[in-house]
């Protein structure tokens, strides 16, 4: 049982793939373990995925993993001697090609892209560090003016703010590392610079039900859209990196917050990503600024908060995580943090289970229970509660282990691998056992929900307030 209720997502990568290094940044804190599919060979990928999957069954807690698509990421061809220097006011050709051996031309490998491009249009490129404008397009040639002077290397990243490409989210590679990591069994799938509703439908089809699925918000486009794209996703990743490109910074904070608030009315788990703790890539302690970062993503009321570089290639992945662990609970542990608890439900129509979970919440503030207990086949009775932000954790009791990994994602929620409950007496003294080897004393107060008759699914009615250490 943590001692805070948000929960840490890790990339892992070369400084974290190790079965002991894993061990390490699980002690210390990591819920969800991230399997970035840009980087990284299947056969390493399945070695790590192995490693996380014996760490569960030493530990006995379920674990999420999710492979994070690549996508349809726009990059410059091959340049001569590696790079080119873009030079303050002067004009480049942009050209569809894989290479180019003039240091005056940029090969964009995506006709894609350029078949949309017009005057006028920006494209910043390596993570916005460049920048240059298109000044003229005619039928044989693009030509774009630098900006900003610098060296841009081969295959660096091209973002077009403003311009929504005609590609889709899922590329050859991305299908081919789809099937890979369903077969595989990780939990969720990340999908890439999602642009519109159709890219996550698109994806739905293809997983089909094996894998829950994870927008990543990096593009203008999908926060026009973002309360449809909400809907269709069962979570959604703030990644801040690209949307930080695409956007002005100014505004990503603003948008940050709204996309959290969406999903936090919906009901659906929202991860914040990128840069939160980025100076522990070579540092030992992060700046000011950046505990200050993590700590705000808290008070905002995000699920869960992601190290990227910091533990995927970072000199110190296990203090990383060790350092956000403490913010969080820091955050929680302030009276300020309860603000976030509260979310507007617009337009909805209430069930006996959504009565249930809004009961158990103000129960256990008005009694400060303990544990909150929820015995759920496919999750919802847990996922109701988390979103309900209860003053307490939630014990999600599962015969399910897709379901308890699944839960792994969300806030507040510990889930537990158990054997379904068949009649009352058994459902407290099951209940009583799990809140005592979570951390429970006798004495302490804990709320029990169920669904009569037990086993059945879709049926939370039952709500049992009772103490750790007496059946009454």
């Amino acid at each position: 049982m943590r001692n805070r209720l948000c929960k840490i997502v890790a990339t892992i990568g070369p400084a974290s793939a190790s079965p002991s290094m894993l061990r390490l940044i699980h002690n210390a804190g990591v819920d969800i373990f991230r399997l970035n599919m840009s980087h990284g060979e299947h056969d390493k990928l399945t070695a790590v995925f192995n490693a996380i999957r014996e760490i569960e069954r030493d530990t006995g807690t379920p674990l999420a993993i999710f492979a994070d698509l690549q996508g349809p990421k726009i990059r410059t061809g091959v340049f001569p001697g590696g790079s080119i220097t873009l030079r303050y006011g002067a004009e480049y050709m942009l050209v569809h090609a894989k290479e180019s051996n003039d240091e005056n031309v940029i090969a964009i490998p995506h006709s894609e892209l350029l078949d949309v491009l017009e005057p006028g249009d920006i494209l910043k490129l390596d993570d916005g560090k460049l920048q240059v404008t298109v000044t003229e397009r005619n039928a044989k040639h693009i030509i774009a003016k630098a900006d900003t002077p610098g060296e841009l290397k081969n295959r660096k990243g091209i973002n077009v703010p403003g311009r929504r490409l005609p590609i889709s989210a899922l590329t050859e590679k991305d299908r081919a590392d789809l099937q890979f990591a369903l077969d595989l069994g990780v939990d969720y799938i990340a999908l890439s610079f999602v642009q519109q509703p159709h890219d996550v439908r698109e994806a739905r089809e293809l997983i089909n039900g094996r894998a829950g699925i994870i927008s990543k918000i990096e593009k203008p486009s999908a926060v026009e859209q973002i309360d449809e794209i909400i809907d269709l996703s069962d979570a959604v990743m703030v990644a801040r990196g690209d949307l930080g490109v695409e956007c002005a910074a100014e505004d990503v904070p603003i948008l940050q917050r709204k996309i959290i608030r969406g999903c936090r009315s919906a009901g659906k788990p929202v991860i914040v990503a990128t840069h939160m703790l980025e100076s522990m890539v070579e540092s030992i302690a992060p700046t000011r600024a950046e505990a200050s970062d993590v700590s705000n993503a808290v008070y905002q009321g995000a699920d869960a908060v992601m190290l990227s570089a910091e533990t995927a290639v970072g000199r110190h992945p296990p203090s990383a995580v060790a350092i956000m662990d403490r913010i969080i609970a820091a955050t929680e542990r302030d009276e300020g943090s309860e603000g976030f608890k509260d979310v507007a439900r617009e337009d909805e129509i209430y069930t006996t289970a959504d009565a249930i979970t809004l009961s158990a919440r103000r129960i256990a503030e008005v009694l400060d229970c303990r544990f909150a207990v929820a015995y759920t086949k496919t999750g919802s009775t847990a996922k109701r509660l988390s979103r309900d932000r209860p003053h307490c954790p939630v014990i999600a009791a599962t015969p399910e282990a897709r379901v308890a990994r699944e839960l792994a994602l969300y806030w507040g929620v510990n889930p537990v691998v158990t054997e379904d409950i068949s009649h009352f007496h058994e459902m407290i003294e099951k209940a009583d056992a799990l809140a005592k080897a979570s951390g429970g004393a006798d004495g302490d107060r804990i709320i029990t929900i169920a669904g009569y008759p037990f086993g059945r699914r879709g049926k939370t009615n039952t709500l049992k307030i009772s103490r750790i250490g007496s059946m009454e």
